[in-house]
């Protein structure tokens, strides 16, 4: 009875790591680069800034993205996204006043991170 019973947790603690929300970057389509030809395919502005980040416009949001998002998760409680909104791996930072205009581009930007 007892091994039965480590056995199934042994499963169960298996399954849980097989989570989408846990599953590092893929190597084949790295997630800065997926969020950039979406968000430039909404007709933004975008570059790449560095290997893990986007800038939308000169002074749009930024997004900096994560391998997981525990790790995402992880930078918010080591104070490194403090103002970020979380967003599967990527930590996405906002000025502090969004004006209506930027209220959509904000929509647009979301809708590419929630996609990967």
């Amino acid at each position: 009875m007892k091994r039965a019973l480590v056995a199934l947790a042994l499963v169960l603690a298996l399954a849980a790591c097989g989570s989408d929300d846990a599953a590092p970057i893929s190597d084949d389509a790295p997630a800065p680069e997926a969020a950039l030809a979406c968000i430039q395919g909404k007709g933004l502005d975008a570059r790449l800034e560095g290997d893990s980040g986007v800038l939308v416009g000169d002074d749009g949001p930024k997004i900096r993205f994560y391998l997981t998002a525990a790790e995402a998760e992880a930078a918010q409680f080591r104070g490194d996204g403090e103002g970020a909104e979380q967003i599967g791996q990527a930590l996405l930072f906002v000025e502090p006043e969004v004006t209506d205009e930027g209220e959509e581009l904000l929509e647009d930007v979301e809708a590419c991170l929630q996609e990967l």
